[in-house]
Protein backbone atom coordinates (compact mmCIF):
# COMPACT_ATOMS: atom_id res chain seq x y z
CA UNK A 1 0.00 0.00 0.00
CA UNK A 2 1.08 3.26 -0.77
CA UNK A 3 1.47 6.43 1.68
CA UNK A 4 -1.45 7.90 -0.61
CA UNK A 5 -3.39 5.02 -0.24
CA UNK A 6 -2.78 4.73 3.65
CA UNK A 7 -3.05 8.81 4.01
CA UNK A 8 -6.47 8.42 2.32
CA UNK A 9 -7.89 6.00 5.03
CA UNK A 10 -7.83 8.51 7.64
CA UNK A 11 -10.77 10.23 6.01
CA UNK A 12 -14.17 9.22 6.18
CA UNK A 13 -15.60 7.74 2.75
CA UNK A 14 -18.82 9.53 0.72
CA UNK A 15 -20.43 7.43 -1.45
CA UNK A 16 -21.05 8.43 -5.71
CA UNK A 17 -24.85 8.54 -4.69
CA UNK A 18 -23.92 10.59 -1.83
CA UNK A 19 -21.74 12.88 -3.95
CA UNK A 20 -24.46 13.43 -6.25
CA UNK A 21 -25.70 16.58 -4.06
CA UNK A 22 -22.72 17.78 -4.25
CA UNK A 23 -22.03 17.83 -8.21
CA UNK A 24 -21.63 21.36 -8.76
CA UNK A 25 -22.27 21.34 -12.34
CA UNK A 26 -22.46 25.56 -11.77
CA UNK A 27 -19.48 26.29 -9.98
CA UNK A 28 -16.30 28.58 -9.28
CA UNK A 29 -13.34 26.44 -10.37
CA UNK A 30 -9.35 27.57 -9.07
CA UNK A 31 -6.96 25.39 -10.29
CA UNK A 32 -3.79 24.35 -8.70
CA UNK A 33 -0.29 22.38 -10.26
CA UNK A 34 2.37 21.49 -7.79
CA UNK A 35 4.96 18.48 -7.42
CA UNK A 36 3.49 15.02 -6.57
CA UNK A 37 5.75 14.88 -3.56
CA UNK A 38 3.88 17.65 -1.82
CA UNK A 39 0.66 15.89 -2.13
CA UNK A 40 0.94 13.37 1.62
CA UNK A 41 1.82 16.79 2.96
CA UNK A 42 -1.51 18.67 1.72
CA UNK A 43 -3.52 15.26 2.74
CA UNK A 44 -2.14 14.94 6.37
CA UNK A 45 -4.16 18.44 6.87
CA UNK A 46 -7.62 17.35 5.66
CA UNK A 47 -8.98 14.56 7.10
CA UNK A 48 -11.45 16.70 9.76
CA UNK A 49 -12.76 18.61 6.92
CA UNK A 50 -13.48 16.07 4.08
CA UNK A 51 -14.70 12.87 3.21
CA UNK A 52 -12.96 10.86 0.30
CA UNK A 53 -15.19 9.38 -2.51
CA UNK A 54 -14.97 5.29 -2.63
CA UNK A 55 -15.50 3.61 -5.46
CA UNK A 56 -15.67 -0.28 -4.87
CA UNK A 57 -13.20 0.04 -2.29
CA UNK A 58 -10.92 2.58 -4.36
CA UNK A 59 -9.90 6.00 -3.23
CA UNK A 60 -7.85 6.84 -6.20
CA UNK A 61 -9.99 5.55 -9.28
CA UNK A 62 -8.40 5.60 -12.94
CA UNK A 63 -10.35 8.13 -15.43
CA UNK A 64 -10.30 8.24 -19.19
CA UNK A 65 -11.53 11.16 -21.20
CA UNK A 66 -11.96 11.19 -25.21
CA UNK A 67 -11.63 15.04 -26.29
CA UNK A 68 -13.47 16.65 -29.57
CA UNK A 69 -12.25 19.55 -31.53
CA UNK A 70 -12.86 21.44 -34.80
CA UNK A 71 -9.62 19.78 -36.94
CA UNK A 72 -7.96 23.38 -36.82
CA UNK A 73 -8.46 23.13 -32.75
CA UNK A 74 -10.70 25.90 -32.05
CA UNK A 75 -11.67 25.22 -29.07
CA UNK A 76 -7.97 24.93 -27.41
CA UNK A 77 -7.40 28.27 -29.26
CA UNK A 78 -10.43 29.81 -27.83
CA UNK A 79 -8.54 28.83 -24.38
CA UNK A 80 -5.31 29.89 -25.40
CA UNK A 81 -6.27 33.46 -26.53
CA UNK A 82 -8.52 33.67 -23.13
CA UNK A 83 -11.61 34.25 -24.86
CA UNK A 84 -14.62 34.17 -23.03
CA UNK A 85 -17.77 32.39 -23.44
CA UNK A 86 -15.64 29.07 -24.45
CA UNK A 87 -16.83 25.38 -24.55
CA UNK A 88 -14.87 21.67 -23.92
CA UNK A 89 -16.25 18.70 -25.47
CA UNK A 90 -15.69 15.67 -24.08
CA UNK A 91 -16.46 11.50 -23.31
CA UNK A 92 -15.28 10.46 -19.74
CA UNK A 93 -15.47 6.81 -18.44
CA UNK A 94 -15.00 6.23 -14.88
CA UNK A 95 -13.13 3.08 -14.94
CA UNK A 96 -14.09 1.44 -11.72
CA UNK A 97 -17.75 1.94 -11.90
CA UNK A 98 -17.51 1.34 -15.66
CA UNK A 99 -19.89 4.35 -16.48
CA UNK A 100 -19.77 6.52 -19.46
CA UNK A 101 -20.81 10.36 -19.78
CA UNK A 102 -20.96 12.82 -22.79
CA UNK A 103 -20.01 16.04 -21.39
CA UNK A 104 -20.28 19.71 -22.79
CA UNK A 105 -18.19 22.62 -20.20
CA UNK A 106 -19.20 25.78 -20.67
CA UNK A 107 -16.84 28.76 -19.07
CA UNK A 108 -18.93 31.76 -19.35
CA UNK A 109 -17.51 35.82 -18.99
CA UNK A 110 -18.18 35.55 -15.28
CA UNK A 111 -15.63 32.87 -14.72
CA UNK A 112 -18.12 30.51 -13.87
CA UNK A 113 -18.21 26.71 -15.60
CA UNK A 114 -21.16 25.22 -16.36
CA UNK A 115 -21.33 21.52 -17.03
CA UNK A 116 -24.28 19.40 -18.64
CA UNK A 117 -24.09 15.71 -19.49
CA UNK A 118 -25.45 12.89 -20.57
CA UNK A 119 -24.89 9.17 -20.51
CA UNK A 120 -23.16 7.31 -23.10
CA UNK A 121 -22.81 3.49 -23.57
CA UNK A 122 -18.51 4.04 -24.25
CA UNK A 123 -16.03 6.30 -25.11
CA UNK A 124 -16.82 6.67 -29.11
CA UNK A 125 -14.89 8.21 -31.60
CA UNK A 126 -18.08 9.66 -33.41
CA UNK A 127 -21.11 11.80 -31.69
CA UNK A 128 -24.59 10.58 -32.41
CA UNK A 129 -27.64 9.97 -30.71
CA UNK A 130 -28.51 11.67 -27.51
CA UNK A 131 -24.24 13.37 -27.16
CA UNK A 132 -25.29 14.74 -30.49
CA UNK A 133 -28.39 16.53 -29.44
CA UNK A 134 -26.97 17.90 -26.27
CA UNK A 135 -23.86 19.32 -28.17
CA UNK A 136 -26.34 20.88 -30.68
CA UNK A 137 -28.50 22.08 -28.11
CA UNK A 138 -25.38 23.99 -25.94
CA UNK A 139 -23.12 24.82 -28.56
CA UNK A 140 -22.16 26.47 -31.80
CA UNK A 141 -20.98 23.38 -33.53
CA UNK A 142 -22.81 20.26 -34.38
CA UNK A 143 -21.37 16.66 -34.19
CA UNK A 144 -19.78 16.34 -38.22
CA UNK A 145 -17.82 19.14 -37.23
CA UNK A 146 -15.68 17.99 -34.64
CA UNK A 147 -12.96 15.29 -34.57
CA UNK A 148 -11.42 13.14 -31.73
CA UNK A 149 -8.35 15.29 -30.62
CA UNK A 150 -6.58 13.69 -27.72
CA UNK A 151 -7.33 10.88 -25.26
CA UNK A 152 -5.78 11.59 -21.20
CA UNK A 153 -5.58 9.26 -19.02
CA UNK A 154 -5.70 9.83 -15.02
CA UNK A 155 -6.16 9.02 -11.33
CA UNK A 156 -8.29 11.32 -9.56
CA UNK A 157 -8.48 11.64 -5.81
CA UNK A 158 -11.70 13.36 -5.01
CA UNK A 159 -12.76 14.92 -1.59
CA UNK A 160 -16.30 16.95 -0.49
CA UNK A 161 -16.27 19.18 2.44
CA UNK A 162 -18.45 17.64 4.91
CA UNK A 163 -21.00 20.57 4.98
CA UNK A 164 -21.41 19.67 1.12
CA UNK A 165 -20.20 22.98 -0.48
CA UNK A 166 -17.04 22.05 -2.07
CA UNK A 167 -15.57 19.18 -4.09
CA UNK A 168 -11.43 19.35 -4.36
CA UNK A 169 -10.06 16.79 -6.96
CA UNK A 170 -6.06 15.74 -7.19
CA UNK A 171 -5.44 14.10 -10.30
CA UNK A 172 -2.23 12.74 -10.81
CA UNK A 173 -0.27 10.03 -12.63
CA UNK A 174 -1.27 12.07 -16.39
CA UNK A 175 -0.98 11.24 -19.25
CA UNK A 176 -1.93 11.60 -23.00
CA UNK A 177 -2.29 10.14 -26.48
CA UNK A 178 -3.05 11.27 -30.05
CA UNK A 179 -2.70 8.64 -32.56
CA UNK A 180 0.80 6.78 -31.76
CA UNK A 181 1.96 9.82 -30.16
CA UNK A 182 1.98 9.93 -25.81
CA UNK A 183 3.31 12.24 -23.33
CA UNK A 184 2.89 11.49 -19.94
CA UNK A 185 3.84 14.16 -16.14
CA UNK A 186 3.84 11.42 -13.34
CA UNK A 187 5.07 13.95 -11.17
CA UNK A 188 2.79 16.86 -11.48
CA UNK A 189 -0.74 17.03 -9.63
CA UNK A 190 -3.27 19.01 -10.61
CA UNK A 191 -5.99 20.28 -8.74
CA UNK A 192 -9.25 22.01 -8.40
CA UNK A 193 -11.26 23.17 -5.71
CA UNK A 194 -15.05 23.58 -7.27
CA UNK A 195 -17.45 25.55 -5.08
CA UNK A 196 -21.04 26.86 -5.56
CA UNK A 197 -19.66 30.25 -4.90
CA UNK A 198 -16.06 31.89 -4.36
CA UNK A 199 -14.96 31.54 -0.36
CA UNK A 200 -12.87 30.28 2.64
CA UNK A 201 -11.72 26.92 2.53
CA UNK A 202 -9.46 24.55 4.15
CA UNK A 203 -8.06 23.06 1.30
CA UNK A 204 -6.89 26.41 0.22
CA UNK A 205 -5.11 27.45 3.02
CA UNK A 206 -3.24 23.50 3.71
CA UNK A 207 -1.84 24.79 -0.19
CA UNK A 208 -0.91 28.13 1.04
CA UNK A 209 1.05 26.26 3.63
CA UNK A 210 2.99 24.05 1.70
CA UNK A 211 3.82 27.24 -0.38
CA UNK A 212 0.75 26.09 -3.68
CA UNK A 213 -0.43 29.50 -5.35
CA UNK A 214 -2.88 29.04 -8.18
CA UNK A 215 -2.09 28.38 -11.60
CA UNK A 216 -4.26 27.23 -14.53
CA UNK A 217 -3.77 25.01 -16.75
CA UNK A 218 -6.18 22.72 -18.34
CA UNK A 219 -5.41 18.99 -18.74
CA UNK A 220 -6.89 19.38 -22.58
CA UNK A 221 -4.60 22.53 -23.20
CA UNK A 222 -1.59 20.10 -21.86
CA UNK A 223 -1.83 17.75 -23.82
CA UNK A 224 -2.89 19.36 -26.84
CA UNK A 225 0.90 21.52 -26.66
CA UNK A 226 2.59 18.31 -25.52
CA UNK A 227 1.30 16.78 -28.56
CA UNK A 228 1.36 19.10 -31.29
CA UNK A 229 4.45 20.82 -31.77
CA UNK A 230 3.71 23.20 -34.18
CA UNK A 231 0.53 24.47 -32.19
CA UNK A 232 0.09 28.05 -30.98
CA UNK A 233 1.74 28.13 -27.52
CA UNK A 234 2.83 31.72 -26.66
CA UNK A 235 0.55 32.37 -23.83
CA UNK A 236 1.24 29.14 -22.27
CA UNK A 237 5.36 29.33 -22.52
CA UNK A 238 5.66 30.12 -18.74
CA UNK A 239 3.40 27.44 -17.26
CA UNK A 240 4.96 25.02 -19.46
CA UNK A 241 8.33 25.61 -18.10
CA UNK A 242 6.70 25.37 -14.63
CA UNK A 243 5.38 22.18 -15.23
CA UNK A 244 7.89 20.68 -17.08
CA UNK A 245 10.42 21.66 -13.89
CA UNK A 246 7.63 20.02 -11.66
CA UNK A 247 7.70 16.96 -13.18
CA UNK A 248 11.34 16.64 -13.26
CA UNK A 249 12.21 17.65 -9.88
CA UNK A 250 13.21 14.93 -6.95
CA UNK A 251 12.17 15.02 -3.72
Amino acid sequence: MSIIDELLLRFSAITLPEMDRVTLLNRVDTKFIFRVGKLPAILKKLPEVYRALEIEGNRQTHYETLYFDTPDYRMYLDHHNKKLNRFKVRSRKYVESNQCFFEVKFKNNRGRTIKKRVNDTTLNDIINDNPGELLSELTPYRPEMLVPSLRVFFSRITLVNKSLTERITLDTGLSFQKGDETASYPGVVIAELKQDRSQRSRFRTALREEHVVQSSMSKYCLGIISLNQHIKKNNFKSKMLNINKLNHDID
